[in-house]
C-alpha cells in the first residue's frame, strides 16, 4: 500500500489520532500542530487583474437619498414646478445649485462641503435598480439581489481578496441603527462565515467584549497559541468541515480584536488639526464624523472593507412628506464625507482606497404624498466613486430632462458592482462560488464593467 504524503492536514489527522490512544502528550501533539500549521484564510490574495484599489469604503444612505436635490441639476424641473405631466405633478428643488470647483459641476447647497472636493468625485447619473421597495432595493444594492439574500459585496470582495491585517475583521460595518433588511445586508450567506460583515455600534464602548481580562501578555498568548494548535488538529480529522473552520477562523480574529482594535477605534489619538477636519462631531465618538475618522484608521491598519450606514431604518431619507427633511440628514453626513476624502488624500490613501457613496434608489421628480414630497424612485438615480482609479472630477450617464430615466449611457446596478470588483482587481465573471449545485457570483450572470469611468 503506498503511504499517504505528507502535507500538512495529513500530518495533523495523523497526530490527532495517535495522540488520541495515548502516542502523543499533549505538550507533542501541539508542537506538531503548531510545526504543520497553514496560513490564515483571510490571508492576502491576488486578485485576477492588477488592482487599482486595495480597499473599499462604502457609505450607504438609507432611505432613498434624492438625487434631484443633490447631484443631477435640472432646470427644466425648476421651470415647470406644479406642471402636470401625465398622472404627476412636478416638485422643483428647494435647495440652490451652484457649480463647483474647476469641474463646474452643479451642486447642491446639502453638500457645500462635499462640494469642495467635487473634482475629486467621479458621479453615475443613470443607475438603476430592480426594485423601488426599501428591502429589497437595499438587498440588490448590496448583494445584487431583490429577493433571496446573498453574499455582500463586502463579503465577495474579503473572498476575492483576504485582508492585510488577520487580527482585524477583512469586512466591518458601522452601523448606529440596523438598515433595512438588518445583518442580511453585510452576511456572507454560503461563503465561508470569516467573509461576513462584522458589526460595530458606535459609540464610547465599540467593541465592549474586547479588552482581555488576563493580565500577564505573555500567558496569554500562550494559551492563544495552545488553543489553535488545538483547533487545527480538532480540524485535521474533519476534513471538508467549513462551519468548524469558520469558527476556528473567527476566534483568531476576536484574538486579534482584543490586541488591536481598542488602538484603532481611539480617535483621540489623531492630532487636534485631524479632529477639527472633521468638525465638532468628531469628539462625540457616536457620531458619523467619528465614524468616518475610524473608517480611516481600519482602512490605514489593513482592513479591506469598511461599510458605514448613516441612519437605520426609520427617521432616513425616505422623504414622502417633506423634502425639506434631506436638510438636517446632510448636515450629518456632509462633512464628515469631504473631510474623510481629504485626509485620505493628504496622507497618500485615495489612490489606494476606492470610496462608494449610494442609496437604495432616488427619489421621482414628482410630488408625492404632500404637494413638497417625493416618492421611491429606481428607474435613475445617482451614485458616487472616488479614488481608487476612477476619473475624478467626472460625470458619466445623462438623465432626462427631469431626471427620471437615463437619456444616455444606463448603469445597472449589476454594472455598479462589476466595476467596484474591476477597480478591486477582481473579474466579476470569475469571482465565483459555487453551492447547492451551480456557480453563484455577485453579478449574477449579468453586468459589464463602465471602462469609461476608469483613469
Amino acid at each position: 500500500m503506498t503511504d499517504e504524503p505528507m502535507n500538512r492536514r495529513s500530518l495533523l489527522r495523523r497526530a490527532s489520532a495517535f495522540a488520541a490512544v495515548g502516542g502523543l502528550g499533549l505538550y507533542r501533539r501541539l508542537s506538531i500542530a503548531a510545526a504543520a500549521n497553514a496560513g490564515h484564510p483571510l490571508a492576502p490574495k491576488p486578485g485576477h487583474f492588477p488592482a487599482r484599489a486595495k480597499n473599499l469604503i462604502v457609505f450607504f444612505m438609507t432611505g432613498g437619498i434624492s438625487h434631484l436635490d443633490t447631484f443631477d441639476y435640472k432646470p427644466k424641473l425648476q421651470r415647470d414646478h406644479d406642471k402636470s405631466v401625465g398622472k404627476h405633478k412636478v416638485l422643483a428643488s428647494p435647495y440652490r445649485f451652484r457649480p463647483r470647483g474647476e469641474s463646474g459641476k452643479m451642486v447642491s447647497e446639502l453638500f457645500e462641503h462635499v462640494g469642495g472636493v467635487v473634482d475629486e468625485i467621479c458621479f453615475l447619473h443613470t443607475v438603476h435598480g430592480d426594485s423601488a421597495g426599501h428591502s429589497a432595493a437595499t438587498l440588490g444594492m448590496h448583494t445584487g439581489s431583490v429577493t433571496i439574500p446573498l453574499p455582500s459585496l463586502g463579503s465577495w470582495v474579503s473572498y476575492g481578496l483576504g485582508t492585510r491585517n488577520t487580527n482585524l475583521p477583512s469586512f466591518v460595518v458601522l452601523a448606529a441603527k440596523e438598515p433595512y433588511n438588518g445583518y442580511q445586508v453585510w452576511d456572507s450567506n454560503f461563503l465561508p462565515g470569516y467573509h461576513k460583515g462584522v458589526r460595530v455600534i458606535p459609540g464610547p464602548d465599540p467593541l465592549p467584549d474586547a479588552k482581555s481580562p488576563v493580565t500577564s501578555v505573555s500567558r496569554r498568548e500562550l494559551e492563544g497559541l495552545m488553543l489553535r494548535d488545538l483547533n487545527a488538529a480538532h480540524l485535521s480529522a474533519r476534513d471538508g468541515d467549513e462551519a468548524l473552520a469558520s469558527r476556528m477562523a473567527t476566534f483568531d480574529t476576536a484574538y486579534g480584536l482584543m490586541r488591536e482594535a481598542p488602538e484603532a477605534f481611539d480617535i483621540g489619538r489623531e492630532p487636534r488639526p485631524t479632529l477639527d477636519l472633521y468638525g465638532a462631531d468628531a469628539g462625540n465618538p457616536g457620531s458619523f464624523a467619528a465614524q468616518c475618522l475610524v473608517a480611516r484608521r481600519l482602512v490605514e491598519r489593513g482592513v479591506r472593507v469598511v461599510e458605514l450606514f448613516d441612519v437605520g431604518s426609520n427617521t432616513n431619507w425616505d422623504s414622502h412628506n417633506d423634502i425639506a427633511d434631506h436638510k438636517a440628514l446632510s448636515r450629518n453626513v456632509d462633512r464628515p464625507i469631504a473631510a474623510l476624502v481629504t485626509d485620505l488624500k493628504r496622507s497618500g490613501l485615495l489612490d489606494e482606497t476606492l470610496i462608494v457613496g449610494c442609496s437604495e434608489f432616488g427619489r421621482t421628480p414628482w410630488q408625492d404624498l404632500t404637494p413638497r414630497g417625493r416618492g421611491h424612485h429606481s428607474r435613475c438615480f445617482t451614485c458616487f466613486l472616488v479614488g481608487g482609479g476612477v476619473k475624478s472630477g467626472f460625470s458619466y450617464g445623462v438623465s432626462d430632462e427631469y431626471g427620471e430615466s437615463p437619456a444616455e449611457k444606463p448603469v445597472h446596478v449589476h454594472d455598479f458592482h462589476a466595476t467596484i470588483l474591476r477597480l478591486m482587481g477582481l473579474d466579476h465573471t470569475r469571482l465565483t462560488y459555487r453551492y447547492s449545485g451551480r456557480d453563484f457570483r455577485l453579478t449574477d450572470v449579468y453586468g459589464n464593467v463602465i471602462g469609461d469611468i476608469v483613469a
